[in-house]
């Protein structure tokens, strides 16, 4: 499955596609299945909107919970917004947040952190 994100050029907050409109959180959002064209279509429509959002693109989705979440790291990481638990779209809670914190062994690791010794 996959999801159409984007930032709102207003205010740089992460958006996401539902049904031509652009919504704020990821729960919301329109899914597709892997190969529809309708997700190209939808990437097509989001880009022919430079004033209102940068740089549309798809996102792999993956199950977790009974819930949808992104595969990357990244993306859950903006999927979830600001990282204050007090405002933002984490301070809405529910299923939606549940399934993005704890979305177990899908994440992707992008490289390898190796710990350095201090004498």
């Amino acid at each position: 499955m996959k999801a159409l994100t984007a930032n709102r050029l207003t205010d740089g907050e992460v958006v996401f596609w539902r049904k031509s409109q652009w919504v704020e959180r990821f729960a919301d959002a329109e899914l597709f299945a892997d190969g529809d064209p309708a997700a190209e279509a939808a990437e097509a429509h989001g880009k022919n909107q430079p004033t209102v959002v940068v740089e549309p693109y798809l996102i792999d989705l993956t199950e977790s919970e009974g819930l949808w979440a992104p595969v990357s790291y990244r993306e859950r990481i903006r999927a979830l917004g600001p990282s204050n638990l007090n405002h933002g779209k984490q301070t809405e809670g529910g299923a939606a947040i549940a399934a993005l914190l704890h979305a177990h062994g899908a994440a992707r690791s992008t490289g390898r952190v190796d710990l350095i010794k201090r004498k």
